[in-house]
């Protein structure tokens, strides 16, 4: 295995170089202090992974992930930040498999690298793909969403480009501002348009809105789900999700929850019922969602979150990271069991009374 390591990472070259001595690992690593040297490594070599400072001199992170994906689209793509770096990692990840902290250790490196692959031979199934493509028309992607998150990323977009979007598609301004004035949002006070909309709720939400709409009421397939009450319980559990994890991911959270049930919309799929333990033929419902989100090329990591929520300790993952956080959420908004054997991992475990008072305290407050 072929890995480039591009930015400023010369301190952890000792460190990885003898973790793969010591791994027994059968891979080759280079180094690129800026974008040219990279693609010059990527032109020479088959570069089998991609490990990129966000951002270094010389060297934009989400262009030069961009750049190797064009001509290399198998590479596994990692993105390396650190705490001087923290924004809002949905504007970064469009090109990137995964997030990885700085200073880069190589158990780390090693873990990230197997769980995006051991992630793709999930979505490989067969089974899957027989599935989906047995589905007449499958739900179509959130393309407003899509736009809307591009437009978020922007720096240089107006203030009011979010709103002008939106506005721009009357059957989904009349969807958001439906969800808006309910009472899970409204809090007692009326919204009549999109622009009020954005400044009562913030752009977050807003996104979060958007994307409610267009997975709950964009799909034909008649799944025999309440999908109301579907969207209702994803709403809770993507504002509980972001609180749970906080910080740079704390939106990845958020959307990753928000669609973790979005499997359930599809015919056919395994939707297991608590204490269920016989093995099911059917492909489950978590990944059959994230090969439906993989098609409508949402960042891998929520991909990775969607499939993975139902049985967070079986996930490559170390750590408690957009995977834990949806799982968490959505089984104290469900009132479903939580796998608190993933938590003693994590070592969290003790922070599971706290999370269910704030959860109860959101669902009061709604």
């Amino acid at each position: 295995m072929f890995v480039l390591i591009a930015g400023n990472n010369l301190d952890a070259r000792a460190g990885l170089e003898q973790a793969v001595a010591d791994f027994d690992l059968d891979w080759q690593i280079a180094f690129a202090s800026d974008a040219a040297a990279a693609l010059e490594v990527a032109t020479q070599r088959t570069v089998d992974v991609a490990a990129v400072d966000l951002r270094s001199p010389g060297i934009d992170g989400p262009a030069l992930l961009a750049a190797i994906r064009k001509r290399h689209p198998e590479v596994v793509r990692l993105l390396l930040t650190d705490e001087s770096q923290q924004g809002d990692a949905m504007g970064v990840l469009e090109s990137a498999h995964r997030f990885l902290n700085k200073p880069l250790r190589a158990d780390e490196l090693v873990e990230a690298v197997e769980s995006v692959c051991e992630l793709r031979e999930i979505l490989d199934s067969p089974q899957l793909k027989a599935l989906i493509g047995a589905i007449g028309e499958l739900p179509p992607a959130p393309n407003l969403y899509l736009k809307l998150t591009r437009v978020l990323s922007d720096p240089n977009a107006p203030a009011n480009a979010a709103a002008t979007l939106v506005a721009q598609d009357p059957v989904m301004a009349s969807k958001v501002l439906r969800l808006c004035n309910s009472a899970f949002f409204s809090g007692g006070r009326t919204v009549s348009d999109i622009r009020t909309a954005v400044v009562r709720l913030g752009q977050e939400n807003l996104r979060r809105l958007v994307l409610a709409s267009e997975v709950f009421s964009g799909s034909k397939i008649d799944s025999g789900i309440d999908r109301e009450a579907m969207q209702l319980r994803a709403l809770r559990a993507s504002q509980l999700a972001a609180r749970l994890l906080g910080g740079s991911s704390a939106e990845l959270a958020a959307t990753a929850a928000l669609l973790s049930d979005v499997g359930m919309l599809l015919p056919g799929v395994s939707i297991p019922k608590a204490g269920d333990t016989t093995p099911d033929a059917m492909p489950h419902y978590a990944e059959a969602g994230a090969y439906l989100l993989g098609l409508w090329g949402l960042p891998m990591p929520i991909v990775e979150a969607v499939a993975s929520h139902h049985q967070p300790g079986k996930s490559r993952s170390r750590g408690f990271w957009v995977g834990g956080a949806v799982h968490v959420a959505r089984a104290l908004v469900s009132g479903e069991d939580i796998d608190e054997d993933y938590l003693d991992s994590v070592g969290l475990r003790d922070r599971l009374p706290a999370w269910r008072k704030l959860a109860a305290d959101m669902a009061a407050a709604t």
